[in-house]
């Protein structure tokens, strides 16, 4: 009696105890961890079922798994930096422990595989973008006129501008693109929001993080850079609104140059066929605020 209560409560302790798995998400990845002799994959397209079921098998369990990034490069220097032997599952173990830590993860609630190495992927990039901008607004220190820090101050400024472009949005689902252009790289983020019945505007608090830095960094360094919100809604066309980021601020294009923008394609200047059931608006005036401003550093 007591050794099967026993086995009961090791069960009900199993479903308590979250998981997390470091995912191989490319060919390139995986063929880099095969130099380990412990690491007995041999195909990936495999490798990747056999994750597949895993997850499933913990989610019949009612156990919670969180998928991680898994980087080779990066666990190599985690192995030199700790002393540990990379060629050990228990190294992999606790890499993947911190990667649930600090690393790009996202939780498993019974979506193929397929559909989970891409998301993965993407919460990485997004991650990624977020550091770099913080980091780049972070340097940019205090105002030499005014001593007030200029990433903070530009900060607070791209977060009004997301909540009033939002606010006087239409109504419907929103999906906001902003790209900086400056060297070394473009930056690019993406915000979705969708309203509640009640009519307020649901965002993916880490999404608009990430987005309100890098529309911060194009003003506080007068980048150039754009931003784009496609809105739809149910029986009407879907509408395209655009800004360009100007001297430190934000400026409405007209409908004619959103369409141009919109239908342009950016790596080879060749135009593309609009779509149907479009319609290119110039967007709603944000208020004075909005107009180019903000210090001249």
């Amino acid at each position: 009696m007591a050794h099967t209560e026993h086995q009961t409560m090791r069960r009900v302790l199993r479903r308590e105890i979250a998981g997390t798995i470091g995912l191989l998400t490319d060919e390139h990845d995986f063929r880099a961890m095969r130099r380990y002799r412990s690491f007995t994959f041999d195909d990936h397209a495999a490798y990747l079922r056999q994750v597949e079921a895993i997850l499933r098998t913990r989610a019949a369990q009612g156990t919670h798994t969180t998928l991680a990034l898994f980087d080779p490069e990066d666990y190599a220097a985690y192995c030199a930096e700790t002393g540990l032997d990379p060629d050990a599952p228990a190294s992999r173990s606790r890499f993947t422990a911190e990667l649930a830590a600090t690393g790009p993860t996202i939780p498993y609630d019974g979506q193929p595989i397929a559909t989970l190495v891409p998301a993965l992927v993407d919460e990485a990039v997004r991650q990624a973008t977020w550091e770099y901008a913080t980091t780049l607004l972070t340097r940019l220190g205090p105002c030499p006129t005014c001593g007030e820090d200029i990433g903070r101050a530009a900060f607070t400024r791209a977060s009004d501008l997301v909540v009033r472009i939002l606010d006087t949005a239409p109504p419907g689902e929103r999906h906001l693109v902003c790209s900086v252009s400056g060297p070394p790289d473009t930056l690019v983020s993406v915000l979705h929001g969708d309203q509640d019945p009640g009519g307020d505007t649901r965002l993916d608090e880490a999404e608009a993080l990430e987005f309100t830095s890098v529309l911060a960094l194009g003003l506080a360094t007068r980048s150039p850079g754009g931003l784009v919100m496609r809105t739809t809604t149910p029986g009407t066309p879907d509408r395209v609104y655009g800004w360009r980021l100007r001297a430190g601020g934000l400026e409405a294009l007209t409908a004619s140059e959103v369409f141009d923008a919109y239908c342009t394609d950016v790596e080879s200047g060749d135009l593309i066929a609009p779509e149907s059931g479009v319609d290119y608006c110039e967007p709603p005036g944000l208020g004075e605020e909005d107009q180019p401003q903000g210090h001249r550093h």
